[in-house]
């Protein structure tokens, strides 16, 4: 089968299937694992699929607004990816550090990896989180309240952005539901001014983002890329978003298997 030929098969593959594995993608073309991941990565340049390790995805229809899903279904999903990206995000951490977390499902990750460090100053509007980190007594921990989404477990709300604005803190961890060549971005509205007042109130800003997040859309903007100080992800993104980055200013860490 002629290269284009081949690279044509696997994008329409892939836009049936979701994503795939490299060696799913072998076995069903009947080619080498080191010649599909060589296609990957020249349809990957192309902006034509969304490679990540040990695989590859569709890409999103150019301008559409996917949904999310529900929370109990977003902690099933790349669950060791998200691992992770919490232990990278720990490691920037230092004793006595003040930091804001927003809810997601990489943060409740992350109070995990939290819980084992000391002495910091955790504002939340999490309370799954607030009570994950409590069972470290050297952390100092502040709960926003607010009106409760009980979907995610969040206070949310005038209220909670009322609270926040009463905190300075060093830097602030986020998670997002869409990531593009301009912006970060959020599905939730109030989700979305959450995350806005965190990162006024803070001196630097870390995204954490896994491979799913990447060149998708959503419907609120949170911040443009140059607002972000460093990106924590579990596999390098495509050459156009890894120049976005770049040009952005923003440092890209890569929290991959091999550590």
């Amino acid at each position: 089968m002629q290269p284009s030929r081949r690279h044509e098969e696997i994008v329409s593959v892939l836009q049936r299937a979701g994503e795939m594995s490299v060696e799913a993608l072998a076995e069903q073309l009947k080619v080498s694992r080191e010649t599909i991941r060589r296609d990957l990565a020249r349809l990957d340049e192309a902006g034509r699929v969304r490679k990540f390790h040990g695989g590859a995805r569709a890409v999103p229809v150019a301008g559409a607004s996917e949904k999310e899903g529900p929370f109990a279904q977003r902690m099933a999903q790349n669950v060791e990816a998200k691992r992770r990206i919490a232990r990278a995000a720990g490691r920037l951490l230092a004793p006595d550090d003040a930091v804001f977390i927003d809810t997601g499902s990489t943060t409740v990750f992350l109070a995990e990896v939290l819980a084992e460090l000391r002495s910091l100053v955790i504002i939340t509007n999490s309370p799954k989180i607030a009570s994950t980190v409590a069972s470290n007594g050297t952390h100092k921990i502040f709960l926003i309240g607010g009106a409760y989404g009980a979907d995610a477990g969040e206070t949310l709300g005038p209220l909670a952005l009322e609270q926040i604005v009463k905190f300075r803190a060093r830097c602030v961890m986020l998670t997002i539901g869409a990531i593009d060549a301009s912006c970060i971005m959020d599905y939730d509205l109030q989700e979305a001014e959450v995350a806005k007042a965190m990162i006024e109130r803070a001196e630097r800003t870390i995204v954490l983002a896994d491979h799913d997040k990447f060149e998708r859309r959503a419907v609120f903007e949170v911040a443009p890329l140059t607002a972000i100080d460093t990106l924590i992800t579990d596999a390098r993104p495509s050459a156009l978003m890894t120049g976005a980055l770049a040009e952005a200013g923003v440092d890209l860490i890569v929290a991959e298997e091999n550590g």
